[in-house]
This record gives structure tokens, sequence and C-alpha cells, in this order.
């Protein structure tokens, strides 16, 4: 089995691990901003996202160390439109997941067939996030609806 490149795993997963923080801080603030006959559901999930994010920052962390390299103190980028809309929330989570997600097929497309450790959790992850930006995009839609609408913009909120 051929070897990785240690640094440009490292410095994948330093990408991964600057994202998840950056949502751990996203939906932190983002259960912040919900008000109305919702917000007690919606609070509790985006909660329980940015616990997830933590976890995920955590996983990737560790990677870090164990091959050795220095865990970034950086933070990924914060989309924020400054909106109450729940609409626009879901919409930046989602555009935020997709870059989530395209760091771990970065990272399953360095490691794929030279680290079956690495491989594995890549795709691990690959499926979690693939779940949650699938649950993202039912969310936004209407009741009834099969697929997405466009973005109705913030005096449409879907709530």
């Amino acid at each position: 089995m051929p070897e990785i490149n240690q640094q440009r795993v490292v410095e994948i997963l330093n990408q991964i691990l600057e994202s998840e923080l950056a949502g751990v801080v996203r939906y932190t603030h983002y259960s912040f901003l919900v008000f109305g006959f919702g917000r007690i559901p919606i609070v509790a999930w985006l909660r329980e996202q940015a616990d997830e994010s933590l976890l995920h920052a955590q996983q990737a962390g560790e990677w870090i160390t164990t091959l050795g390299a220095y865990p970034s103190l950086e933070i990924g980028p914060l989309l924020d439109s400054h909106t109450f809309d729940i609409g626009s929330i879901l919409r930046e989570s989602l555009e935020s997941e997709k870059l989530a997600l395209e760091h771990y097929r970065t990272l399953l497309r360095e490691v794929e067939g030279r680290s079956i450790a690495l491989e594995e959790y890549a795709r691990q992850m690959i499926h979690v996030e693939e779940l949650h930006a699938g649950e993202v995009d039912k969310m936004l839609r209407r009741p009834g609806a099969v697929s997405t609408l466009p973005d109705p913009g913030p005096a449409k909120d879907l709530l």
C-alpha cells in the first residue's frame, strides 16, 4: 500500500477542523436568532448541530495529532446574512455543510488506497454530512414538496 502524503493529509484535516469549529460558532449563533412558535425545537436542533460540529472538530484534531502535527487554531469562514429568517439560516447552513462535505471528499481522494483507517474515517464523515445536508434540504421544502424551491428571499420566510 503506498504511503500517504502526510503534509497534504494534515493540511486537509486542518481545513476540516477549521470548518467544523466554524460550525460550532455558526450553529450556536443561529440558535440565538430563532423566534416564534417553532423556537424550542429549532433551537434544540441547531444546538445539536453545534455539538455534532464540535465532535467532528475533535475527531479531526485527534487525527492531526496522531499524524504528529499541530492542529490549527484558525476558524473557517462564517457565513452570516444578519437575518432572523429561518429559511436564510438554513440555506447558509446548507452551503456550509456542502463546503465541509467537499473537505471530507478531498480527504478521501487523498488517502484512498493508502490508509484504511483514514479512508474509513473520511467515508464515515461523508455519510454523516450527506445525511445532514439531506435533512437541511428537506427542512427547506414546503410541506408536500418533493424538491427544494429556489430562495424566496427573507420576506417570504418558509416557517
